[in-house]
């Protein structure tokens, strides 16, 4: 990897985009005698199509700090819950390219279900809570059946955490993956001080002000101008995960309107799901409401 493999590879898993081919492949055991401690790192926590890869990106500074989007050894300690591993992982993602800039580590759902462990390896580390509403969330997860495959597949990794839903509906699934985290969320905001959440339709409404709250937040020195310029550009006009798609925020929110219909009988279910367990609920959207970034 060289910096420029890193700002172009937008998820550093089986789609890497790496500067040369090959691998080396050594016992961690070996890792992690060499390893030193890490510098300070940021951290972008999400419950999955939020816009958490659109928000990385805007804040990927090929010039400054380095952004790591959802690397593979995260997901693969946190699902194994090994710790000592997922230790090892922390350390090596931690690692800066520049050493006057940070590295925000954008994770994955998987990982969330690790923040206990994860916080407790460094308390102090700057981390942004990102999330939608259980009504929003729905319109983003269950609107294809692409997405509705990774639901089923998600849910049953996480089994362990979650419990069995092989007899549950995608819209019981989706609610039960969503209360799970943001208990996890509103945990973290107990454990980790410098933890900051961000509805992700606030971020979709009012993207210069949450890149530049998250920016200065995480450690990241951006100037008013060039995160417009961000914003007026390419990256807002196209998908963030495929760039050949032409995609906006009025596009999203046309199909959002759309969804909200043909889905309307799902998000009851999920809705009563979730109201079943209200008080958890509950007890988490307040938790978050009080470490909010931005109203």
């Amino acid at each position: 990897m060289d910096r420029a493999a890193y700002h172009r590879s937008i998820f550093l898993d089986n789609r890497i985009s790496q500067a040369a081919s090959g691998t080396l492949r050594v016992p961690i055991a070996m890792l992690a005698d060499a390893l030193h401690a890490p510098a300070p790192t940021g951290w972008i926590f999400h419950i999955a199509h939020c816009g958490s890869t659109l928000l990385a990106r805007a804040l990927d500074d090929f010039s400054g700090n380095l952004i790591l989007r959802e690397p593979l050894t995260l997901r693969q300690a946190a699902l194994a819950q090994a710790p000592e591993q997922l230790a090892v992982a922390k350390a090596m993602v931690s690692k800066r390219y520049r050493q006057d800039a940070p590295t925000i580590i954008k994770a994955n759902v998987p990982v969330n279900f690790a923040l206990p462990t994860l916080a407790a390896l460094d308390p102090e580390a700057r981390a942004i809570l990102l999330y939608l509403p259980l009504r929003d969330y729905c319109l983003a997860i269950l609107r294809s059946k692409g997405l509705r495959t990774w639901i089923r597949s998600v849910t049953t990794a996480l089994a362990p955490w979650l419990g069995d839903l092989s007899q549950t509906t995608d819209a019981e699934r989706a609610a039960a993956l969503w209360l799970a985290q943001m208990r996890l969320f509103s945990a973290t905001a107990a454990l980790m001080p410098h933890a900051r959440s961000l509805d992700a339709e606030l971020f979709y409404a009012q993207p210069v002000q949450a890149i530049m709250s998250v920016a200065e937040h995480l450690g990241v020195t951006f100037t008013r101008p060039f995160v417009e310029a961000i914003v007026a550009g390419p990256l807002f006009s196209t998908h963030s995960k495929d760039p050949s798609v032409r995609f906006n925020n009025d596009q999203r929110l046309k199909r959002r309107a759309l969804m909200a219909i043909s889905l309307a009988d799902e998000i009851g279910a999920a809705e009563r799901w979730v109201e079943r367990r209200a008080a958890h609920a509950d007890q988490a959207l307040a938790a978050l409401a009080a470490i909010r970034l931005i109203d």
